[in-house]
């Protein structure tokens, strides 16, 4: 895997990854940045909040479960002091769809957790992390 990140002015950066994908990066404007994207903090806790949502939802999908929609809400706490690692974090997952098993869905967020989210397992490493879910029926 490999990523090419590129300071464009101020404190804006723009990432191409290995597949040919551009993202921007840019800082708080009390640290001269403009408020122009995502803080790199940011797209790490989003990378982990993707990373165990698709899990979930090709678990249940493998599972013959009716999956209609995953949703992962993210909320972590950093250190106070250098290197602000994050600490805490906390994952709030809305799964929907018609009939779910709640041990499936349960299974699921185990097996992410466990074994196959690399992101949220390299995070485990300095971040107590939880997680809550809830299944939501549709027709």
């Amino acid at each position: 895997m490999e990523c090419t990140v590129k300071w464009v002015d101020g404190m804006t950066f723009l990432a191409e990854t290995g597949t040919g994908h551009v993202l921007a990066m840019d800082g708080a404007p009390e640290a001269g940045g403009r408020n122009l994207a995502p803080r790199p903090m940011e797209l790490l806790l989003a990378g982990a909040g993707g990373c165990t949502a698709f899990d979930i939802v090709l678990i249940l999908k493998r599972g013959r479960q009716d999956v209609r929609d995953c949703e992962v809400r993210l909320s972590a706490e950093r250190a106070e002091a250098d290197p602000k690692v994050f600490t805490r974090i906390a994952f709030t997952y809305t799964v929907k769809g018609k009939g779910l098993k709640p041990e499936a869905v349960e299974r699921a967020i185990h097996l992410s957790a466990e074994k196959y989210c690399s992101a949220s397992i390299m995070l485990a490493k300095t971040a107590e992390i939880t997680h809550k879910w809830e299944i939501v029926e549709v027709e």
